[in-house]
């Protein structure tokens, strides 16, 4: 998986306390080695990150930089909003509406100050070692954040035929999303807010997709994603059938496809199948698969001709955004 808000520091890959002594580092380290080893029935992936984490740690020298400079090295990448990416040709892109990532964001950067303290002067939300040192639920709000947004630059690539709503407002649960206690115990559960992350209308029919990043990979258990990142109880594909549910009686339209996508690297295979939820089909998509899944379609399912345009038109009229 790449690296994301909610990868783990290399202290933490090791198991020890960022105060360890350079002997308990490399103990640490050693008995990672032993317990990843693909060759002792280890995790390949587990083996690669522990040895990343020595790089980036295991001398004093490569140590003090970490500490010093933050995580440079361990994802490679600012989590600040970016402006979209350059257009790789003049083609018409596909049209989108709302603002993908900017509640989650919004979230993130209130939730953030008062766990630093009211009062407080952060210089860069975005530094970091700040985030390093942030609780699980904050990252997570971010990487929510980034998730949609990574997903949205994805979707500008599906071309002219397709429409794209960010964000989309539904209301279940009674009201507007809470904007207090997202993702906190006894708060908002992540995958209950009440939104849709992304609708997309195209010939291969209207879709309901979901954009994650539990920082961990998952997996399908009846129908439903699971995984060690997932908060108790968490069930994302019930919660968006419920969403979609909602807006299609709202709309008076019908989803073809509920999709929750993920990571590069964090599902079992490209596309996985979770049968039917809500009268949709319902799957599981590693982002790169995602527009390729999308121009194609399911087999027996597509909208088109005047449905097409009756279709956009209803959507449009309906969406609300958060």
């Amino acid at each position: 998986m790449p690296d994301s808000p909610l990868s783990a520091s290399p202290y933490e890959v090791l198991g020890v306390a960022a105060t360890a002594s350079h002997d308990e580092l490399r103990k640490a380290y050693r008995k990672q080695l032993r317990a990843t080893h693909p060759d002792a029935g280890g995790n390949v992936e587990h083996f690669h990150r522990v040895q990343h984490a020595w790089q980036l740690v295991g001398t004093p020298e490569a140590r003090e930089q970490f500490d010093r400079a933050g995580e440079p090295d361990f994802g490679g990448r600012s989590w600040a909003p970016g402006g979209p990416p350059p257009r790789p040709d003049t083609r018409p892109q596909t049209r989108q509406h709302g603002h993908p990532g900017g509640w989650f964001r919004e979230q993130y950067l209130a939730e953030l100050r008062e766990w630093v303290g009211r009062g407080v002067s952060i210089a860069d939300p975005y530094d970091a070692a700040l985030l390093r040192r942030a609780p699980h639920t904050v990252k997570h709000l971010l990487a929510s954040a980034v998730a949609e947004e990574d997903t949205a630059r994805v979707l500008s690539t599906l071309g002219i035929g397709f429409t794209v709503w960010h964000d989309v407002s539904t209301g279940v649960g009674g009201g507007p999303p809470s904007r207090i206690g997202v993702g906190h115990p006894g708060g908002t559960p992540m995958s209950q807010v009440e939104k849709i992350d992304h609708i997309v209308l195209g010939p291969t029919g209207l879709w309901a997709i979901l954009s994650e990043d539990w920082g961990e990979p998952v997996k399908v258990k009846r129908s439903e994603v699971i995984g060690a990142g997932l908060e108790p109880g968490e069930q994302p594909v019930k919660a968006l059938g419920a969403r979609a549910r909602f807006f299609a009686r709202l709309a008076r339209v019908k989803f073809s496809g509920l999709v929750v996508v993920v990571p590069d690297g964090a599902a079992p295979a490209d596309v996985v199948p979770l049968g039917n939820v809500k009268g949709a089909h319902a799957l599981l998509v590693q982002r790169p698969r995602l527009v390729q899944l999308l121009r194609t379609g399911i087999a027996g399912v597509a909208t088109g001709g005047t449905d097409l345009f009756e279709v956009r038109s209803r959507v449009q009229a309906t969406a609300r955004f958060v």
